[in-house]
């Protein structure tokens, strides 16, 4: 090779290597600013799908002594077949994390079959950068849990919910940190709305914007106009006072104060009726209300969308 030809080869290299490093600092100066951001690995429900179908049977849990191995089995087949299906249970707090589950099953079925997997076979799991090491107290109960309605025989969830309460503290749990017997009923397991959307963000890929909070309504002009935008791009999670939407004969005194989490499908609106499509307690439920009774039992609005895609 000549003097001629081994400089133009060395100029070429260098051209190539300026343009590898200029597309480099393009893309970093990206990541930075937050225009791109590189989104969580999630999976489909087909993958999570095949993966429990594979697994025949399991063996008992040496850390787990109330679970039955089928029943477990059975419970989890059935979440990620029909994510409707997950239940809360009767008379527990454990409605926060049956929404949280909910969406997990949107995001991340593959993920969320697998970690309940590993909490079963090694009594601990790992799930991004959340470490579940449930307390002995956990893992005594789990499976044992009565009179929960649907609940008492889905072991799956009894210690899905039971680790994320033990795992995850707000405010509401300050004065009651340690497991006893009964405590899915009391404030033990409790979930205030900034903890529900701290647990979204730590476990699933999305961004949420949250608005409300547990004792003021969201300033957001029109309610049913915001919702059906934010609908538009997201998810919609609504914290709201449960004592309201679902009165009792019996009950004198309401309470304003929100309680529940439910998963909105979808809202639409004919004359001045609202009907608002649900996700709550193991199932869909359909309601038909006014803005004024719609405004009046929300308190909290969390719109969860795909990390890396922009509103």
């Amino acid at each position: 090779m000549n003097a001629s030809s081994t400089l133009k080869y060395r100029t070429v290299i260098q051209r190539i290597f300026l343009i590898f490093l200029l597309s480099c600092s393009f893309y970093s100066a990206l990541f930075a600013d937050g225009k791109i951001e590189q989104p969580l690995v999630t999976s489909t429900r087909e993958e999570a799908i095949q993966y429990v179908d594979n697994i025949k049977s399991l063996a008992p849990s040496v850390f787990w002594p109330k679970i039955k191995p089928d029943l477990f089995l059975q419970n989890l087949k059935l979440n990620v077949h029909d994510p409707l299906s997950i239940y809360p249970g009767r008379a527990t707090n454990f409605c926060g994390y049956g929404a949280l589950t909910y969406l997990m099953l949107q995001d991340d079925p593959l993920g969320y079959a697998k970690l309940l997997v590993q909490l079963y076979t090694d009594g601990k799991a790992q799930f991004g950068k959340v470490n579940f090491n449930p307390s002995d107290a956990i893992r005594a109960a789990a499976g044992g849990l009565r009179f929960k309605g649907v609940l008492d025989i889905h072991p799956a969830e009894q210690m899905w919910f039971l680790c994320l309460a033990d795992h995850f503290k707000g405010y509401l749990n300050f004065f009651n940190n340690r497991y006893d017997l009964g405590d899915e009923n009391t404030f033990w397991a409790s979930v205030n709305f900034a903890k529900f959307n701290r647990m979204v963000r730590k476990l699933l890929n999305y961004d949420v914007n949250a608005r409300g909070s547990d004792m003021i309504r969201p300033s957001v002009g029109n309610t049913y106009d915001y919702i059906t935008e934010k609908l538009k791009t997201g998810t919609v999670v609504l914290f709201e006072n449960n004592r309201i939407l679902h009165k009792k004969k019996l009950e004198k005194i309401k309470l304003a104060i929100p309680t529940h989490f439910i998963v909105l499908q979808s809202l639409s609106k004919k004359d001045d009726k609202i009907t608002m499509v649900y996700w709550d307690y193991g199932g869909r439920t359909s309601l038909e209300l006014d803005s004024d009774f719609l405004k009046r039992i929300i308190f909290g609005i969390s719109h969860c969308t795909k990390k890396g895609i922009n509103e």
